[in-house]
């Protein structure tokens, strides 16, 4: 009581010596010029910075502009300063060759800050799964903390969060967030095969978001027999394969022979196709012919080819 008494007292006895528009100001934020080798990143921060051709844009647009959008930073207890939002105005500004950054400095506790964080990257054009999972995952556990009770006379009692709650303010729907987390479940390299369904990378596999989310339920061995599996026949599962797998890792059975036998079946998408440039053929058939009706002409002709060849070998 003597610590709140006091405070009431200084509160008072400053609000006598103030104006409140002297008061307004104290509390009103400002832009100021941090140097970025005090800005120091989020711990874990889930979305990757990448050298683009947006950060091409973006260092192109700082040269000439400068940081248009302030960063927005918290101090840190040891000193120096932490990024929340404008990781990759940092990385522009120093690819620019700035020395510092306009900055809008909030004292934040680490909830505050992880919901920002996430929040002001959510909204970005393209953001790949992986940044998704964990940028979820990271908010959602912070709402939790959020709302649980740290003392018996203060704070929320029983409030919970959930992925509905989550979702209000996101761009993609609970159930669809709940896909996300699960892929936080798996290991990096899988990890990094459902992110190229998005990046497009020659060369390396690609697995669909729905598969995937049966994998995460796969334990980690399993998920490592699979990985060398995949690299072995170079092909990803199907989702009707990766649901396969997860019922016989459910029931315990999931051995390295079954896997190989899940990814050894053959999956529609996969059968192989003969293409045959349109104009070759057009002439051959009325204009707005069905294809269904050109491709069984195609192949009555080539049984009737094939039967009038085997008679002339006779």
């Amino acid at each position: 009581m003597a610590k709140n008494s006091a405070a009431n007292l200084l509160t008072s006895v400053d609000s006598l010596f103030t104006t409140q528009a002297e008061r307004d100001e104290a509390k009103r934020e400002t832009v100021v010029k941090i140097p970025l080798d005090e800005i120091s990143d989020f711990p874990n921060h889930p979305f990757k910075v990448r050298e683009d051709d947006s950060m091409t844009e973006m260092v192109e647009s700082i040269m000439l502009h400068g940081v248009l959008v302030p960063g927005l930073v918290r101090t840190k207890p040891d000193g120096g300063y932490e990024m929340v939002a404008g990781h990759r105005r940092k990385m522009a500004s120093r690819l620019a060759g700035k020395t510092d950054m306009d900055c809008i400095v909030r004292e934040l506790t680490d909830e505050e800050a992880i919901i920002i964080m996430v929040d002001s990257n959510l909204q970005r054009e393209q953001l790949l799964p992986s940044e998704k999972a964990f940028a979820y995952k990271m908010k959602l556990d912070a709402m939790k903390r959020q709302g649980q009770r740290t003392d018996l006379t203060s704070g929320p009692v029983g409030q919970k969060y959930s992925r509905d709650e989550l979702a209000d303010n996101s761009p993609d729907s609970a159930r669809q967030i709940q896909r996300f987390i699960r892929l936080t479940y798996l290991v990096p390299e899988l990890l990094e095969m459902v992110d190229n369904s998005v990046l497009q990378e020659k060369g390396k596999l690609q697995i669909a978001l729905r598969p995937a989310v049966e994998l995460s339920y796969l334990p980690e061995e399993e998920q490592r027999i699979l990985l060398d599996t995949m690299e072995l026949e170079d092909c990803t599962p199907s989702h009707a394969q990766a649901i396969k797998m997860r019922q016989f890792s459910k029931e315990g059975k999931l051995t390295e022979e079954v896997i190989c036998s899940i990814m050894q079946e053959e999956k529609p998408n996969q059968k192989e196709q003969f293409r045959m440039p349109k104009d070759r053929i057009n002439r051959f058939f009325a204009p707005g012919t069905p294809a269904q009706k050109i491709e069984d002409t195609i192949v009555k002709a080539l049984e009737l080819y094939r039967k009038r060849q085997r008679d002339m070998e006779r």
